[in-house]
């Protein structure tokens, strides 16, 4: 489980976070959302342990992240616009990432998955965005994470490779996995998340199911309750 207590962070006194608590459980995934600017960066990049907060804490297995850099060996996380050596080819990536981990990866069957062989004695420098991400996304998963924190993992994907990374995420959730992602794609936290979380402001807005979601929005479907949310109204304070 990951536990998030009291987090609280100020940047040259600009509050990001504001006292944030939050459980992640095995086997659910939860999508983050919220307007530019609600924390949702410095929140995944607390649990990382890459930001130090200014109070609160951020457990892993009950073990807090921070001076810790042994709990980030169980989390797999796939930035938003991954930025690898240009000189280095994705075979060397791959052999890189696990000399510095000390730990050998099986990025084989994501490799096959997302249709890359052609592309392991490439430079990265010589590969599209898209190939990117799908480089990204295998960094991310190849050494069986327990946790996975994606940052809006289809975008950019060619369809076939989107579809592959959505049917991963389930099959990781029932293997008790716990994920954790973003996305501004109504498709994807229709079909990915067990629950979502709206920061605002640097607070928890709301955390539930879609389905209480809508309930307490007082709409009918997903798009509108999420609507609501980001006009800031529909929810009882």
């Amino acid at each position: 489980m990951i536990e998030i207590v009291g987090l609280e962070k100020s940047f040259k006194n600009k509050s990001v976070l504001k006292g944030v608590d939050l459980k992640l459980e095995p086997g659910k995934s939860y999508a983050i959302l919220g307007p530019n600017g609600s924390g949702k960066s410095t929140l995944i990049k607390s649990i990382l342990g890459l930001v130090n907060p200014s109070s609160g804490q951020v457990f892993v297995d009950g073990k807090s992240v921070k001076n810790n850099p042994q709990t980030r060996l169980d989390i797999g996380y796939m930035p938003q616009i991954a930025k690898f050596p240009s000189n280095l080819t994705v075979k060397e990536l791959f052999k890189l990432i696990e000399n510095l981990r000390g730990e050998k990866a099986e990025p084989g069957y994501y490799v096959k998955a997302f249709r890359m062989e052609e592309y392991l004695n490439y430079k990265l420098g010589q590969l599209s965005g898209g190939t990117i991400q799908k480089v990204s996304a295998v960094t991310a998963l190849m050494f069986d994470p327990k946790y996975v924190i994606l940052d809006e993992p289809t975008v950019g994907l060619d369809p076939v490779s989107r579809m592959f990374m959505k049917q991963e995420i389930k099959a990781l959730k029932k293997k008790q996995k716990t994920i954790l992602f973003t996305s501004h794609l109504l498709t994807d936290i229709e079909d990915l998340a067990n629950e979502v979380v709206f920061l605002l402001e640097g607070v928890v807005y709301f955390k539930g199911t879609p389905y209480e979601l809508s309930v307490k929005t007082q709409t009918e479907n997903l798009e509108e309750a999420i609507a609501q949310l980001f006009l800031k109204e529909g929810i009882d304070e």
